[in-house]
């Protein structure tokens, strides 16, 4: 499996923390049209490193299997 692959998976997760926190700071500082722009951008980061990971693990598992 190429390294390439887990570090794409990773920068998603990374990206998706970066965009919770800062969706965490501007409620913190009563903005809360951005935050909920940025809890949005957040959720599909989660779900795209999600599907990431779903991806390097079935190619596992199929890999395993030869």
């Amino acid at each position: 499996m190429p390294t390439t692959h887990h570090s794409a998976a990773a920068e998603r997760h990374l990206q998706a923390a970066h965009a919770h926190e800062a969706a965490a700071a501007s409620h913190s500082m009563n903005d809360h049209l951005r935050a909920h722009e940025q809890s949005k951008l957040a959720h599909e980061r989660s779900i795209d490193a999600h599907r990431q990971t779903e991806h390097i693990a079935n190619e596992a598992a199929e890999a395993a299997k030869k």
